[in-house]
């Protein structure tokens, strides 16, 4: 038994091995993001719960041997699990509102940009970047109502160069660029489990400036969780920024 904390802090080790490689696994290539995903949603939570009760047994262990060492080594474990675990007390106790099962989102539902380099052979895609119609744009509209056109002062070329630029500095991968009509398309990529969303950026005459369209669609799933929509925003705000 008196080896019992030294045990809990190798086990905190290796649960925070197995908590990386779910997390950071698809962007150091182990796997695609929809696996490392799937890992994480089967087997993070249990984990944790089984570092969190390894720590506590080590902690009462320790404590009735009057060990402080191992008291402490207990404590780390129990502390690392019950962090680990915040997520999923938090939306028991707190639950997010259902996110829309959509996954392609255009600044413009009427006419949204089409993908012209980018198309349904791209690497791991389960999704199509063929729009889905009116029923997709009736559900982004009552989903997310704030998602419209960016309208600018600039000239066409400016607008456009400086979409370029704002995509290039939020980390994409520009995939083709066509400065005479003024559209580019990109890959972006998702923070933590490194999945790709497609993007297609079209820049058009408005008046005396421009506008600027978007679109981003997901590779994989039914429902992007709000993240296309949520990248449309950053997009736009760091346009005008």
């Amino acid at each position: 038994m008196k080896y019992t904390g030294k045990i809990a802090l190798l086990v905190v080790c290796l649960g925070a091995l197995g908590a990386g490689l779910m997390l950071l696994g698809a962007r150091t290539g182990l796997w695609e993001p929809i696996t490392g995903f799937g890992l994480y949603r089967t087997y993070f939570n249990p984990l944790a719960m089984i570092v969190t009760a390894v720590g506590l047994f080590a902690v009462i262990v320790h404590a009735m041997r009057k060990e402080k060492s191992g008291i402490i080594a207990g404590g780390i474990a129990v502390l690392f699990g019950v962090l680990c675990l915040i997520p999923m007390v938090s939306g028991a106790i707190n639950p997010q509102k259902r996110a829309a099962p959509i996954h392609d989102i255009s600044t413009d539902t009427a006419n949204p940009p089409l993908f012209e380099t980018l198309d349904d052979t791209r690497a791991g895609a389960k999704n199509t970047l063929v729009y889905a119609g009116p029923e997709l744009a009736q559900a982004q509209a009552a989903a997310y109502p704030d998602i419209a056109p960016l309208d600018t002062d600039l000239t066409v070329d400016a607008a456009f160069q400086h979409a370029l630029t704002v995509a290039q500095d939020m980390g994409w991968e520009i995939v083709s660029s066509d400065q005479d009509r003024r559209r580019f398309e990109a890959t972006a990529r998702t923070t933590v489990f490194y999945f790709a969303d497609d993007v297609v950026i079209v820049v058009t005459p408005q008046g005396d400036g421009s506008r600027v369209d978007m679109r981003s669609v997901s590779r994989v799933g039914r429902s992007d969780q709000g993240l296309n929509a949520a990248r449309i925003r950053a997009f736009q705000q760091a346009f005008g920024a």
